[in-house]
């Protein structure tokens, strides 16, 4: 089977054909594109725009460079939620305008599971993980327990992404400023005190972002900075990963969303597994990202799983959470 998906939950659009083979997910393209606001974060309805301006684009290109047709498509997937707004409006009604054009089946689904499933998918060796999802607006931690996935930890104000690219544009980094950030915080190893927040096995972002941003107006060096913010943040995101693996008993990790891209928290999350005696996995950069790969891998299972969908039924949902998701793929 051949599904295409489309990907359309915050800044960026994608599109991409999987196709299975043997239960395995063979990504055939996966095309990205990503709105950069002028100054400032995202603004919903300017990345909508630009998402409906490069979506036939994006739907043709990925025909083309698949070498498929689209006949041979058997299944249109589109990212349901969560997400803002006018961007996954903006996906949804291209997935239902091509499902309805090809008559080919719809299914939506969920955003965050199919960061999970895409690493279970292609990254050999990886079956039953603890995921660290990272990105811009979310911070969880997934794993799979009695029938669902399952959140045992998550943020309580901002996602880390938030978090970095808000302290980016405070001192004047271009959006998106993780990367950045990653590459300020290779020039220094001198530790600036900041606020560790865990409750329980959540976390909070807030006290340390202010903190970060009243060092840069004390006039602190950016790099001790940014190097301080990575150490803290990540060591936080180690601690509640380790805590869900001894809770589930689970002798794997997997990190996913944008973040997960870091080496330096890919870094602290495998010396932490390697303690444990665990397994440490990591998808390659393209399928970390928001993109079309992953909504169809997951629309693959969801549809071979027996769930099917109408027009009717594929309104989108913004707080489409984590275990709101019904797992049939999965024994």
């Amino acid at each position: 089977m051949i599904c295409l998906g489309i990907e359309g939950t915050a800044h960026s659009i994608g599109v991409g054909l999987i196709k299975d083979v043997n239960k395995t997910c063979r990504v055939l393209i996966n095309l990205i594109k990503t709105y950069k606001p002028e100054k400032g974060g995202i603004h919903p309805r300017e990345a909508a725009n630009h998402h409906a301006a490069y979506i036939a684009d994006l739907i043709r290109d990925s025909i083309q460079k698949a070498k498929v047709d689209f006949n041979d498509i058997d299944l249109i997937a589109f990212s349901q939620g969560p997400g803002l707004g006018p961007c996954l409006r903006t996906a949804a009604t291209a997935a239902r305008a091509l499902s309805l054009t090809l008559e080919k089946p719809l299914i939506g689904v969920n955003h965050c599971v199919a960061h999970l499933e895409i690493g279970r998918g292609t990254v050999k060796g990886c079956l039953d993980p603890v995921l660290l999802y990272v990105s811009g607006a979310n911070t969880q931690v997934i794993a799979f327990a009695e029938g669902k996935y399952r959140v045992f930890g998550e943020t309580l104000d901002v996602g880390i992404g938030n978090c970095l690219d808000k302290f980016g544009r405070a001192v004047g980094l271009e959006f998106p400023c993780g990367p950045k950030i990653e590459e300020l915080a290779k020039n220094s190893t001198h530790y600036l005190s900041l606020p560790y927040s865990i409750k329980g096995m959540d976390i909070a972002f807030s006290g340390l972002l202010t903190a970060a941003e009243n060092y840069a107006q004390k006039g602190k060096r950016l790099e001790d900075i940014c190097y301080s913010m990575q150490e803290t943040t990540f060591a936080m995101l180690t601690e509640v990963t380790e805590r869900a693996m001894a809770h589930t008993e689970k002798q794997e990790v997997l990190l996913g969303g944008g973040v997960a891209s870091n080496k330096r928290l890919q870094k602290m999350v495998q010396i932490m597994a390697t303690d444990r005696g665990a397994k440490f996995f990591v998808p390659s950069r393209d399928l970390c990202v928001d993109n079309g790969a992953m909504i169809a891998w997951l629309g693959f299972l969801t549809y071979q799983s027996g769930q099917r969908m109408s027009i009717d039924e594929s309104i989108i949902n913004q707080r489409f959470r984590t275990d709101m998701m019904e797992v049939h793929w999965r024994g």
